[in-house]
């Protein structure tokens, strides 16, 4: 069995000594239902078994299939106080789990972290865990990304299961349940406000080691009279400690706002009261060996450090929700994070999302039938995920922008649904409708417009602010570091590096560069990385080769300013 990975605490900003890892090897089988299981084996938690992390990779689960895991785990007398919680980072996509043969608690969605209490179905010493796994994948209307039974072009190999960090807490009655941050640059203050039902609490925030303000009270509003603003170019974080009669918890944050303002001549993206260009990357977030799984800690930091040395401010996580981890590197090393929800439905029916709104056809997303949103029950449940989503990453210094919808698909009722994230979140930029479909100048906060395959450009007379969501997309096939030697998909494919880097210079100094002074506020290039046939990103799908000189890009990036 591989070294257990992602070992570090998995809750940034919610962080507590009390910490039991259970990643690493478990027991799994694999059968259809009602059936004996046929196949036992080992798996390394936290990689699906579709992946070759896990140890396997040799199978992919149907939807009349189960997965059962289990494995044993020990709990000192010391480490048990009034309530203890087992933590799921993600598992996909429904599942029901057991301790020491009794049920606990059961769950449905495959992007979001969940607990279940186990306080009275655990002991100390020996306990034994159970999770039993189904997933319907694109045979269901569930929010399930760019997974596909049937993989290949833009759709990638499912996988299912667990796929997050396992976790076990122990806390008092008393302990902190929630925090919720909100810097306000304007009035150089932060407002903390902090769910407990302890009578006592001390809120402490830090400039490095030093404590620079401090509260008794779980709203607080502390002033930071002498404050230093985040951004990618300066990303400063304070820290804040919280304690209550039982329990101490470390969390930290950013001062900055994102907001739209007038340049004079153009509605543009703000941050920090000031015109910025968002200059990003569009970011499956997939990996060769882990699929949605990030193989370490160390990988997610060095591509994101990459992006940035390479002159990027941006990336756009694509339709899929990274442990929670990822988000606080992007916090610490300073990079702007437009996060997309997790698409879901009916049926990908290309000639409805590709081919109409190629040629300018357009649709109501009230239309539930054409655009295969009929299902209540799914609706309801993509609705649920937003909320949760946005209370998951509430806090993420980073993220500035929300995309509710992609490309159509699984599109549908996005004003109503553009109305609803408002009022769950003011402090962020919505991209309703990325790509077409849009639904009027009244519906999203941004014009955002995919291109590929034709030449760069942006409406005129449009109010709001003007985003190139997708474009670029330019392919070379790497040997050797190629999913499919056979299969290959891009937009634009070239025969070189050399080729490359000429097509992609021309693309940027003669199209894109000169749309900022006509109203152009972000831009965001397909891709970080390949992914499996998709061979257009900057790094290959193994991440072991770099497409493009560092020196190259960062050169260029350096003119995409206002």
């Amino acid at each position: 069995m591989k070294t257990i990975s992602h070992t570090e605490y998995p809750r940034p900003q919610l962080e507590r000594e009390s910490y039991i890892n259970l990643n690493g090897e478990w027991d799994l089988t694999h059968s259809k239902f009602g059936n004996e299981p046929k196949a036992h084996y080992k798996i390394n938690v936290p990689f699906s078994p579709e992946s070759k992390a896990s140890g396997l990779g040799n199978f992919i689960l149907q939807p009349s299939e189960e997965l059962v895991y289990k494995r044993e785990f020990e709990l000192s007398s010391e480490f048990l106080k009034d309530i203890t919680l087992l933590h799921f980072g993600a598992v996909d996509y429904s599942c029901i789990c057991y301790i020491n043969g009794k049920e606990v608690g059961a769950h449905r969605g495959g992007f979001l972290p969940f607990h279940f209490d186990i306080s009275q179905y655990i002991q100390s010493g020996k306990n034994e865990i159970q999770l039993t796994v189904t997933d319907p994948t694109d045979t269901g209307n569930q929010s399930r990304g760019k997974q596909k039974l049937k993989r290949g072009g833009i759709w990638y190999t499912p996988q299912s299961g667990i796929w997050q960090t396992v976790w076990i807490e122990s806390v008092s009655k008393n302990y902190v349940k929630d925090i919720k941050i909100t810097p306000n640059i304007d009035t150089k203050s932060v407002e903390i406000l902090v769910t407990t039902e302890s009578p006592n609490i001390i809120i402490q925030v830090l400039d490095g080691e030093k404590v620079i303000a401090e509260s008794t009270d779980t709203k607080a509003n502390i002033n930071l009279p002498n404050m230093e603003l985040w951004s990618p170019e300066h990303p400063k974080l304070y820290g804040i400690l919280i304690q209550t009669s039982d329990d101490k918890v470390k969390s930290y944050f950013g001062m900055r706002k994102f907001s739209i303002g007038f340049d004079g001549k153009f509605k543009r993206l703000f941050l920090n009261n000031q015109p910025y260009f968002h200059n990003g990357l569009l970011d499956q977030g997939y990996w060769s060996e882990g699929l949605l799984t990030p193989p370490n800690d160390e990988e997610m930091e060095k591509e994101i450090k990459l992006m940035k040395n390479m002159g990027f401010n941006m990336l756009r996580k694509h339709i899929k929700i990274e442990p929670l981890r990822w988000y606080y590197h992007c916090d610490r090393l300073g990079i702007l994070v437009w996060q997309d929800f997790v698409c879901g439905g009916g049926a990908y029916e290309t000639w409805k999302v590709a081919y109409l709104p190629f040629i300018g056809w357009n649709t109501k997303d009230t239309k539930y039938k054409f655009l295969n949103r009929n299902d209540e029950v799914g609706r309801s449940e993509f609705i649920s995920e937003m909320d949760r989503t946005v209370d998951l990453l509430k806090n993420t210094v980073s993220l500035s922008v929300w995309v509710l919808f992609n490309e159509g698909w699984g599109q549908f009722d996005s004003i109503k649904l553009t109305e609803r994230l408002k009022k769950l979140d003011d402090t962020r930029t919505i991209d309703s409708v990325s790509g077409w479909y849009d639904q009027g100048q009244n519906s999203s906060d941004l014009k955002s417009l995919h291109l590929y395959y034709q030449k760069l450009k942006i409406p005129k007379n449009e109010t709001r602010v003007i985003v190139l969501s997708e474009f670029g997309g330019y392919s070379l096939k790497t040997e050797g570091h190629v999913f499919d030697e056979n299969k290959l998909f891009g937009y634009k494919i070239l025969p070189d590096k050399q080729s490359l880097e000429k097509e992609y210079r021309r693309l940027i100094e003669n199209e894109l560069i000169p749309l900022i002074e006509k109203g152009l506020s972000a831009s965001i290039y397909t891709q970080v990385s390949d992914v499996e046939e998709e061979i257009n990103g900057l790094v290959t799908y193994d991440r072991k080769v770099i497409k493009f000189d560092i020196e190259f890009m960062r050169e260029l990036n350096s003119k995409l300013v206002y």
